[in-house]
């Protein structure tokens, strides 16, 4: 990987991991398209690392949210009533909805890593996604605020987390789609979507740095994929300001419409 194709796939990053169309299926469509040669390794560090970058827009974005949620969690667990307030309720259900990613992603590691130098997996992958959210437009009330959310609420939208471990499985689009079949309006499954991935990226963040610092030539390629970090950092945040607003008004159609061609294309040229 070189400095120009970090950068512009810190911007792809930046822009696809909150807006419903697959990051991680971009990372391994577009150098694919564009005949680019990465090893698979550095790929996936580097798709981990980038991620990690857009968790910072969540934090900047979510600052206060993520704060007052965290008190309220210390809170009550010191006063032995860890669910006495909504703030603790709603931190203890991220924390649930994490737990069947970070399982599944643990115990699937290397076949994950496989799927990664995969154009046509990915491809299939961005069809399910398509699919997955024109389910939730159909199959949704959209009656339910995120001060309603319970642990049945949680754990369902946790194991449509879970889907987004391979490439072309979104997880914003599988966890607003989570949120959406509980009946929860776009914003309100949106929000939580959002706040829910600061857990697994931290944990995909911490494991990806362990594998970075087994690499020989670390120095090298923190310089190459440092300029990336940035970049997918900064559209990271202006994604999520974006899209916010777009879904307060607007269905999902355009992304699974978007998802789709982008697959079609892919397999295309895979085939011919």
């Amino acid at each position: 990987m070189n400095l120009y194709q970090s950068i512009l796939l810190g911007i792809l990053q930046g822009l696809t991991e909150f807006i419903p169309i697959s990051s991680s299926g971009h990372l391994v469509i577009i150098p694919y398209l564009l005949n680019w040669q990465i090893p698979i390794e550095d790929a996936f560090i580097f798709d981990v690392l980038v991620q990690v970058a857009t968790l910072l827009a969540v934090f900047v974005y979510f600052w206060n949210d993520l704060r007052s949620i965290l008190q309220a969690l210390l809170a009550g667990t010191l006063e032995g009533k860890p669910f006495s307030t909504p703030l603790a309720r709603l931190g203890w259900y991220i924390i649930l909805a994490t737990i069947p990613a970070g399982v599944i992603g643990l115990a699937a590691k290397e076949v994950i890593e496989k799927a990664f130098d995969s154009p046509f997996t990915s491809a299939l992958f961005l069809l399910a996604t398509a699919g997955l959210l024109l389910v939730a437009e159909m199959a949704g009330k959209r009656n339910r605020a995120l001060e309603q959310i319970s642990w049945k609420d949680a754990l369902w939208i946790g194991f449509c987390q879970a889907l987004a471990i391979f490439p072309g499985i979104s997880r914003s689009g599988s966890t607003i789609v989570g949120g959406m079949t509980r009946n929860f309006d776009r914003t309100s499954a949106t929000r939580f979507s959002f706040l829910t991935s600061v857990p697994i990226m931290l944990a995909a963040g911490f494991l990806a740095a362990v594998d970075l610092a087994g690499q020989p030539d670390l120095s090298h390629k923190l310089s190459i994929y440092w300029p990336g970090f940035l970049t997918a950092a900064t559209t990271g945040y202006l994604a999520i300001r974006w899209l916010l607003g777009y879904l307060s008004r607007h269905p999902l159609y355009i992304f699974s419409l978007y998802c789709t061609a982008l697959a079609l294309l892919t397999l295309a040229i895979y085939y011919f």
